[in-house]
């Protein structure tokens, strides 16, 4: 299963600000958690993550990332800035993100 997942994690990862990266959207998909859960979990949890783990694209960062991006192409019109995950922290950090919102979520009992 691993082998199927990686060509589409690497086609996902982007260079911004010179570093490899991955779009909040695309990690939230990947994990199976809407982004703004993922975005919020991070925020009330921040001291679970190391500090340069994640930044937020500015506005001619996000637009290049949509324009070369088709499948980011919902963001063009969005008035909020995509988070960017550094890629050598993504894989630990979105677990404990994810960890963090499936533990948030009010249970249905």
């Amino acid at each position: 299963m691993g082998e199927i997942l990686l060509p589409a994690i690497e086609a996902r990862i982007q260079v911004v600000r010179g570093l490899r990266v991955m779009i909040d959207a695309d990690l939230a998909e990947l994990y199976g958690v809407p982004t703004k859960a993922l975005n919020q979990a991070v925020k009330r949890n921040a001291a679970r993550f190391p500090t340069d783990f994640v930044f937020q694209l500015d506005a001619a960062e996000k637009a290049e990332v949509v324009t070369n991006c088709d499948h980011l192409s919902k963001l063009k019109f969005s008035k909020r800035k995509p988070s960017a995950w550094n890629s050598r922290t993504t894989p630990s950090a979105a677990i404990r993100a994810t960890s963090c919102v499936k533990c948030s979520r009010p249970s249905a009992n």
